[in-house]
């Protein structure tokens, strides 16, 4: 196992130089640039702009700022914000730690849900509860995420009021009330609309998956036989069935966990939260080029490195599978 995952990072290094050249050259011709914003000020000429080229380092070829970056990238430094002039790891360690609130508890929200969900749809299939569950995650996956981001504003924010106080029912956006002190049910409340906005999304296909391959797992032969030698139903069901059918849900799992660094794009933009995902927002507008590769470079890493937690998650719950 030590020497097929050494053998993978290895082959993982001509990926990753191959996505750095390709992202760097994609950002860097995209037109307008950091100076972009300075055309239209009437205070600065064409040689301030210049000069503010100059000192960015934007005059020289593309090859050579990509080459210069790589450098640097090799001995540590992702360098600094165009607008911030912050190191870009600064930047990115104050926002992951909102991304990685968000997310994990809403990750924790769809797990809790959609996999006794697609479990018992698969067990009870063709029900009522089976019929039901299906329709959901159809619609749940047909839906735009953002439109049902601004629906569930316009109505749990705009329409609803809280009874008590008049208020709106939830906030519409932040991580908690400016200037109110802290407050567990503060914090709760700004969660409820964001975490269930990704839920919807991420549940509605894992419940798909879950249930397609409960189903093809119930009717393997060795279920029968421990359904023969007496085995309780639910044993069978969770103690069995579960652990092969989970598969599948393992490598949603490992693809979505470079999402943990990314943010979620729509989600933070919506509701204004400062996670990764409004951080990227913003990067792009203002072309923060240190800012973006950054971003993109450390969420393919962990796209990678996810990938390979999925092959060591294989072999635990599939005892065929074997790595040499």
């Amino acid at each position: 196992m030590i020497r097929y995952l050494a053998r993978r990072l290895l082959q993982a290094l001509p990926l990753l130089l191959l996505v750095s050249a390709a992202v760097f050259f994609l950002i860097n011709i995209v037109p307008g640039g950091p100076t972009a914003a300075y055309e239209n000020n009437p205070r600065l000429t064409s040689e301030d702009i210049a000069r503010i080229e100059a000192e960015l380092g934007l005059n020289q070829p593309i090859h050579v700022r990509y080459l210069r970056w790589l450098g640097a990238v090799a001995h540590g430094d992702w360098g600094y914000s165009l607008v911030t002039k912050r190191p870009v790891l600064v930047e990115i360690g104050e926002r992951f730690p909102n991304t990685l609130y968000l997310i994990g508890i809403q990750y924790l929200v769809t797990l809790a849900i959609a996999i006794p969900a697609g479990t018992l749809s698969a067990v009870r299939q063709y029900s009522v509860f089976d019929h039901a569950t299906t329709t959901v995650a159809f619609m749940g996956q047909s839906i735009p995420i953002f439109w049902f981001g601004l629906i569930l504003i316009i109505v749990f924010h705009v329409t609803l009021r809280n009874p008590l106080s008049g208020l709106p029912l939830l906030p519409a956006g932040g991580m908690y009330t400016i200037g109110e002190p802290f407050s567990a049910g503060d914090r709760i409340q700004h969660l409820i609309l964001p975490v269930a906005m990704l839920t919807l999304a991420n549940c509605a296909a894992i419940v798909r998956y879950v249930r397609a391959s409960m189903i093809e797992v119930l009717h393997a032969d060795y279920i029968r036989t421990a359904r023969s030698k007496g085995a309780s139903g639910r044993r069978v069901v969770w103690g069995h069935a579960l652990k092969n059918a989970a598969l599948p849900v393992v490598t949603i799992i490992a693809l979505d966990l470079p999402v943990l660094f990314g943010g979620a794009l729509f989600t933070e933009t919506i509701f204004s939260w400062p996670g990764m995902g409004r951080l990227f927002y913003d990067s792009a507008l203002r072309f923060d080029y240190a800012l973006l590769m950054s971003i993109v470079m450390i969420t393919a890493i962990l796209i990678v490195l996810s990938n390979l937690a999925a092959d060591v998650g294989y072999a635990y719950l599939d005892p065929r599978i074997r790595y040499g």
